[in-house]
């Protein structure tokens, strides 16, 4: 008779089983703080309105001369129009996305540029560490605004692509920093130790065992160069060195004040994509903050030693 021991197991119901590991962690780092599930809500609902705005509303209204110019907000043009007869607020659907592009694209290229060289600057360390040290250093303090305008007045920006990549000129510095830092502290951790001796090498080290250490830090520095980057494009934008044939919430600011919509009281105009910048600026934030959170259990202990007291 086989004993409780021997008695094989039957397979669970597929109704039974449970949900991915990735699914389960997804869900435990997006309630751990109020601060991630609010800029994850905000970030979410910029994506989903640019990307189902335009598709619900369509592009007529968009066009030049598509409304009366410089018209109140009505029935028809909820937030008015502007003076080239425009829809505000489906100009702003249409502008959000482009605008998010230029964001992730900067901190994207800017990102992964600081990983490389912060990785092999903090591990590798000697003459390497003083090269990228030096250049992320001479980097911050170029004033990048000055250079930002003379580059893209040179290069012609004439995509969102472009104007992205040119922004992420002078917004790696900072994730170099940030990783190099952390690269430092883990590379004296014990499990380095074991993977010299096991004969791996240096930036087989540092790529695969260092650095899936340093996601939650990775994935800060991308939101922060992110704010950097839509900043940055903006205020390019503002100067008139963006694209003029995209739609993007810079390009509307840019529009209005060549067209004195300040002066003119035309507030509907300059008004909502100020209004959406600030929330989307917000929005990044509040991830940056809820990445550090997690990244660094000391502020979720410090928050819980406040709340106790």
């Amino acid at each position: 008779m086989a004993t409780e021991a021997q008695t094989p197991q039957m397979p669970s119901r597929p109704g039974n089983v449970n949900l991915p590991g990735a699914f389960g962690l997804a869900r435990r780092i997006l309630f751990r703080s109020w601060p991630m599930t609010a800029g994850v809500a905000i970030i979410g609902a910029f994506l989903v309105g640019g990307w189902l705005g335009p598709v619900i509303l369509g592009h007529e209204k968009i066009e030049l001369g598509a409304g009366d110019f410089a018209a109140n907000a009505s029935g028809e043009h909820w937030l008015g129009t502007d003076t080239f007869g425009r829809d505000i607020f489906v100009f702003s659907f249409h502008a959000l996305l482009p605008t998010l592009t230029i964001g992730v694209i900067a901190g994207g290229a800017a990102t992964g540029a600081g990983v490389i060289l912060g990785l092999i600057s903090g591990y590798i360390r000697g003459p390497v560490d003083t090269v990228i040290r030096t250049m992320s250093d001479i980097a911050m303090t170029i004033p990048s605004l000055a250079v930002l305008i003379v580059i893209a007045a040179y290069v012609r920006t004439t995509s969102i692509e472009m104007m992205a990549l040119v922004v992420a000129i002078f917004a790696w510095p900072w994730a170099t920093r940030v990783i190099r830092a952390q690269t430092l502290t883990l590379r004296e951790k014990a499990f380095v130790t074991v993977s010299k001796l096991s004969g791996e090498g240096e930036l087989e080290i540092a790529f695969k065992q260092i650095f899936p250490n340093l996601l939650p830090y990775v994935m800060s520095a991308f939101a922060g160069t992110v704010n950097t980057g839509i900043l940055a494009a903006v205020g390019l934008q503002i100067l008139g060195l963006g694209p003029v044939d995209t739609p993007s919430l810079g390009l509307m600011l840019d529009e209005s004040f060549r067209a004195g919509a300040l002066i003119r009281g035309l507030w509907w105009w300059w008004l909502p994509p100020t209004v959406l910048l600030a929330f989307l600026f917000i929005g990044v934030f509040l991830l940056t903050v809820g990445l550090d959170e997690i990244a660094n259990p000391r502020l979720q202990a410090s928050k819980a030693q406040e709340v106790v007291e």
